[in-house]
């Protein structure tokens, strides 16, 4: 049974940073797709960005230029660097894998509270 485990979550500033993580029990070059998902309070659960390892990206357009994922196929993460977060950034962010069965498989969730 794959596990995804978050990381890095907090209470950060308008305009400030945070780097998530999510590590893995298998290797990520073992799923069709990882990535990070989010959800704010009385909303549904939206994909933030998404990696195919060892292939293609993809962003949400309301973090296009800000946030950055990054996989690591040698340890088995997958990071999520938020800049320039703003207010409407807050949210339990969710790590994602996708087998090539098309499974789903979720982290616990970590939340990000962007106020000042």
């Amino acid at each position: 049974q794959e596990q995804l485990v978050e990381s890095g979550g907090g209470l950060v500033q308008p305009g400030g940073s945070l780097r998530l993580s999510c590590q893995f029990s298998v290797s990520i070059l073992s799923y069709y797709s990882v990535g990070w998902y989010r959800q704010a309070p009385g909303k549904q659960r939206d994909v933030v960005a998404t990696i195919a390892p060892g292939r293609s990206t993809d962003y949400a357009n309301a973090v296009k230029g800000r946030f950055t994922i990054i996989g690591d196929n040698a340890k088995n993460t997958v990071a999520l660097q938020l800049n320039r977060l703003k207010p409407e950034d807050t949210a339990v962010y969710y790590c994602h894998a996708r087998n090539w069965n098309y499974q789903d498989y979720w982290g616990q969730g970590t939340p990000v509270t962007v106020s000042s």
